[in-house]
């Protein structure tokens, strides 16, 4: 029974790449399109993108999903399975940089256990006044300070893209972030001929028309495979726990270990590390007020559900 790797999902149907003996997708060879068994209907399993999973034909030409291999990671917005690597775009301009909405995308990132590059688009659009450049460079140095990759990029110039693309080799990798950010057009950008539909920015609303509908992985030909993924403007924190809240800050972890108490929330506890760190200067105010909203918001879905 040959084993493949899910490359696309849609309608019901899951489209295999078949696998060489190395494990890595055939390239140039049709995929295989698959109806998944209904034992796992049943057992209330679906296949995801990214999965490797044996497969067998039947008589009229496509597949059957027999079995679907341990997964290393699961996302489950966007569902993606086996990747290793989380790309975050965000744009400069068009619609504006959101730094609360990217650290809800870094909470998921992180509660997932997946490395993380922050990739900020669309930098031909920032009009290089030495305010704005100061922004731009705040905001490198404040998420590179926690520990995370940040690149600023513009798809139209080719600024950064050489560089995220080096960092993409070899990787199941997934692209996610606001509607209208320019995913589609990164994409076109590091692997020309891909000619992924974009969308124009609404100016009444400040955001794009989702221009992909379906998550698929892109192979690049450096080894890597992109998730392009429908864009999401609202992230819920259902799959998470309100004690599941602060280790998804990296900065906090190294002052939590020395609250007075255990199991600190960082709000209201004396002798809490943490807001000790964030009076000194260590811990950003911005991400600390994301942290605030966020535990809020857990709160309330908790006395909901």
């Amino acid at each position: 029974m040959p084993e493949g790797l899910i490359v696309k999902a849609l309608s019901g149907y899951y489209y295999v790449s078949s696998l060489d003996q190395d494990g890595r997708p055939v390239s140039g060879e049709a995929t295989v399109q698959c109806r998944a068994r209904g034992l796992f209907k049943k057992k209330e399993i679906t296949p995801l993108v990214g999965d490797r999973v044996l497969y067998e034909l039947t008589e009229n030409g496509e597949g059957m999903v027999k079995e679907i291999r341990k997964r290393a990671t699961e996302l489950i917005r966007p569902p993606v399975a086996n990747t290793t690597l989380a790309v975050l775009l965000f744009s400069l301009r068009e619609p504006d940089l959101n730094l609360p909405l990217l650290d809800k995308f870094l909470v998921h990132i992180e509660h997932a256990g997946l490395d993380t590059i922050i990739c900020l688009t669309k930098r031909d659009l920032y009009e290089g006044s030495p305010s704005e450049d100061d922004k731009v460079l705040m905001v490198q140095e404040m998420y590179r300070k926690i520990g995370y990759e940040v690149l600023v990029t513009s798809a139209r110039t080719g600024e950064g893209t050489a560089e995220l693309k080096k960092l993409l080799a070899g990787q199941i990798s997934v692209f996610s972030g606001q509607s209208g950010v320019g995913k589609s057009s990164m994409l076109n950008a590091l692997e020309p001929g891909l000619t992924l539909e974009t969308s124009a920015i609404s100016n009444k609303l400040g955001r794009g028309r989702h221009t992909t509908r379906h998550v698929e992985l892109i192979p690049l030909d450096n080894g890597g495979f992109v998730a392009d993924t429908p864009g999401f403007s609202q992230l819920d924190f259902l799959e998470l726990g309100v004690d599941e809240l602060s280790p998804c800050f990296r900065e906090f972890q190294q002052y939590a270990e020395g609250c007075k108490f255990r199991g600190c929330t960082h709000i209201h506890e004396p002798g809490c590390k943490v807001r000790e760190a964030l009076e000194e200067g260590h811990i950003s105010q911005g991400r600390y007020d994301s942290y605030l909203q966020f535990y809020q918001e857990l709160k309330e879905k908790k006395r909901r559900y």
